[in-house]
């Protein structure tokens, strides 16, 4: 762990094409994030723009495929071990599919955090919450963001985005609020795991 330094070294982690990171990184380009400085991002598949805005920006990027696993518990090993020697301080879900086992929590404890897009306590435990929403009915949702804990979608809540739904509202017309409420709530987030580390 990184404990000289008043600077937060974040790991990103993402599957798919990480639209989540690719904004953090973004914000990390603007200069949003005070004292926090994402120095990996982790991915799995190709093509990736989280992988492509973090090479430009010379971020390090590490392909690790959870197919050439045998276990969830070898491939989080694997992925502990390579934030580990990184002496990575806060690690970042944004749109990282898969569920994270005790051994990583243990190694990393209080200090992986995630983004899901639904207010807590709704719409949890599910990969589709957006059109869970939109076909609930609801008139308001957002964003959430997270420490992780061993159940699924709990944990200490750490900042929360409200998106107010319309009657015309489609999945494809809320995306594009949810990107950038979440944009915004992973700004809030890492500026605020920065404030308690140090206790600012």
């Amino acid at each position: 762990m990184n404990t000289e330094s008043k600077e937060l070294r974040w790991a990103i982690l993402t599957t798919g094409w990480g639209n989540s990171a690719v904004k953090a990184i973004e914000a990390f380009n603007e200069g949003a994030l005070n004292g926090s400085n994402i120095v990996l991002l982790v991915y799995e598949s190709e093509p990736s723009g989280a992988a492509e805005i973090a090479k430009k920006s010379g971020i390090e990027t590490l392909k690790i495929e959870r197919d050439k696993f045998d276990s969830q518990v070898a491939f989080q090993r694997k992925l502990s071990e390579e934030l580990k020697s990184r002496e990575i301080d806060y690690i970042f879900m944004l749109a990282f599919k898969y569920i994270i086992k005790d051994e990583m929590l243990n190694m990393f404890p209080n200090r992986i955090i995630n983004i899901h897009p639904s207010l807590f306590p709704s719409f949890l435990a599910t990969k589709t919450a957006i059109q869970d929403a939109l076909d609930y009915g609801v008139k308001v949702s957002g964003v959430t963001t997270h420490i992780i804990d061993d159940k699924i979608d709990e944990g200490i809540i750490l900042c929360q985005e409200v998106i107010k739904f319309k009657e015309e509202d489609t999945f494809d017309t809320l995306y594009p609020k949810f990107t950038k409420k979440g944009k915004k709530a992973t700004i809030d987030t890492m500026n605020l795991i920065y404030k308690q580390h140090y206790n600012k």
